[in-house]
């Protein structure tokens, strides 16, 4: 439970510092009253910004399949297409802790698949932690992984991989048998040693209820400001989608901005103002 001794001596890293995040921190943080900052992050470029303003953690989210890679949900992503976008990330990155999805179908059928995946997320992608959706019938594959060394971030609420079950983006944990089951799912996942829980689409009494019951931090995406830190898809985050859920928020008009620049660009090409002389070299 929060206020215990052996996370209280890790120290917490802030925003200017380039210490990394390690997982003994996000435990501090949580004790101390400090929220985490985590955007997800799906390729070089944008994951060394990212870090470099001081985000905590950085979620190579199989929301790369219907944010990055034009599919229309996240069930295609396959673990090589995790593995490159994670190790550009990894790559870009000194101070945030890179955490990896493990994309549907690799996981569900056994602590070893689950096993085998996140070996390769590690070693060849260069992740610190993965992340993997479900609650009680996953803890097996929970407590293998920790034993192996490989830090578990859990995810409940709305899991987008399971949304063919779920019937659509539906709000979880209504009505107070659904919130009994979660919370229990949430109480198993950290006893079997996650380290982290992202709360998708969850009531906010719930989020708040499962953040003050558990150790672990709880990362909310639409469950409310009660929990221990917030994440959202970075182009959600960065005005960059036509659309957005109803839990974003757009920070800034990056699409905007980007939008401009490519009309400016076009036009200079046309009417040949681009390259001008101080562009060209000579011989």
């Amino acid at each position: 439970m929060p206020g215990s001794p052996s996370a209280a001596a890790a120290p917490s890293p802030s925003p200017a510092s380039t210490r990394p995040v390690r997982v003994p921190d996000l435990r501090a943080l949580k004790e101390r009253g400090e929220r985490l900052v985590m955007l997800t992050a799906y390729d070089g470029v944008t994951a060394r910004i990212f870090d470099e303003q001081g985000v905590d953690l950085l979620l190579v989210g199989d929301s790369i399949g219907d944010n990055m890679l034009g599919h229309r949900n996240t069930i295609p992503v396959t673990v090589d297409e995790m593995v490159v976008a994670t190790r550009s990330v990894a790559r870009a990155t000194k101070r945030a802790l890179v955490v990896a999805d493990l994309p549907f179908g690799s996981y569900e059928a056994s602590p070893a698949q689950a096993h085998a995946t996140s070996v390769r997320l590690l070693k060849e992608g260069g992740a610190n932690a993965v992340k993997l959706e479900g609650g009680r019938h996953v803890t097996e594959q929970v407590r293998l992984l920790t034993r192996s060394g490989i830090p578990v971030v859990g995810h409940l609420g709305l899991t987008p991989q399971a949304e063919n079950i779920l019937g659509g983006k539906r709000v979880q944990g209504r009505g107070e048998d659904a919130a009994d089951a979660l919370l229990a799912d949430a109480v198993a996942l950290a006893d079997a040693g996650a380290v982290a829980l992202v709360l998708e689409m969850v009531p906010a009494p719930l989020a708040a209820r499962v953040t003050a019951r558990l150790a672990i931090p709880t990362i909310g995406i639409g469950a409310g400001a009660g929990c221990d830190g917030q994440v959202l898809v970075w182009l959600d985050m960065a005005g960059m989608a036509d659309w957005a859920p109803r839990f974003s928020r757009r920070f800034g008009e990056v699409g905007v901005a980007l939008a401009e620049a490519t009309r400016a660009y076009g036009a200079a090409v046309r009417n040949g103002s681009f390259p001008g002389p101080e562009h060209t070299y000579g011989e």
